[in-house]
């Protein structure tokens, strides 16, 4: 039986492992196939590919883009994208900058609160990743200011956190359209549609998928039983795509382990043979 996980990140975005480390550590968990998909950026891809040049690992190149939709923000997850593709480059160096306004304005409303978070200590607690609120937990953290991420996301950066400032991003569609034109295939990650009844939940993703929506993360590191139900679902109902990841980020998710997420994440095999089809491979 296949071990797969399709949804995690390193050091080059919020993830505390190297792509290097990830992929040794994948390897010796037995792994067979994984997806690296860090937030903004494939500049972590090129060293996991030569680390996982000579094993049996079988690694499959992602990303995780956030955009908006119905004044909500979501992610996409892009797999097998074309990594020279020079549009697509320069289109997540534009959205890169989008991070890097919304933390200037979150230490802002920090400040105003009595608590001093200079950029350049996030900074250097991103080092080379895409930075993001995170980074700014570990230094809170660092600082006494709270005593854990849950507290930090709790209390201050979540959306409803007392720090919190909505990110400025394109809508779905566009950001479908980039991941399409980029040669990849546009899953919606770890749709749980709070907020959304039943009925509207299939609206939106019927939209989703007009708009050029492949996939659904059916299979999630933290999702219940009935949640997945609910997914597997939509995706059968709008003939989607299915995929599955742990959304594994080392240290900076406590309790989420790679390719089992809480403990029983499963992704079945036929997932990846299906994305696999639908990328051309």
């Amino acid at each position: 039986m296949s071990r797969i996980d399709l949804h995690t990140h390193t050091t080059f975005s919020d993830g505390s492992f190297s792509p290097t480390e990830l992929i040794d550590l994948a390897d010796q968990k037995g792994l067979d196939i994984l997806a690296i998909t860090d937030h903004d950026t494939t500049e972590g891809l090129p060293e996991a590919l030569k680390a996982a040049k000579n094993l049996s690992l079988e690694l499959i190149p992602g990303i995780e883009l956030s955009a908006q939709f119905h004044n909500r923000e979501m992610h996409i997850l892009g797999y097998f994208i074309n990594l020279n593709d020079s549009q697509f480059q320069a289109r997540l160096e534009a959205l890169r900058s989008t991070r890097i306004e919304r933390i200037h304005h979150i230490l802002d409303r920090l400040h105003s609160l009595g608590m001093d978070i200079p950029l350049k200590d996030v900074e250097h607690v991103s080092g080379i990743g895409t930075i993001g609120r995170p980074h700014i937990a570990q230094v809170l953290i660092a600082k006494g200011y709270v005593t854990s991420m849950k507290d930090a996301f709790e209390q201050f950066l979540g959306s409803r956190g007392k720090a919190y400032v909505q990110r400025v991003v394109p809508e779905a569609h566009e950001i479908i359209a980039w991941i399409t034109e980029a040669g990849g295939i546009p899953v919606l990650a770890h749709p749980y549609w709070e907020g959304f009844n039943k009925e509207e939940s299939a609206t939106a993703c019927q939209t989703l998928v007009a708009q050029g929506l492949q996939g659904l993360e059916v299979f999630y590191g933290t999702f219940s039983a009935r949640h997945i139900s609910f997914n597997l679902g939509l995706a059968r109902r709008f003939d989607l795509l299915m995929t599955g990841g742990s959304d594994f980020h080392g240290t900076l998710k406590p309790g989420i382990t790679l390719g089992k997420g809480r403990g029983s994440l499963h992704v079945p095999s036929k997932v990846v043979e299906r994305l696999r089809i639908a990328a051309g491979f």
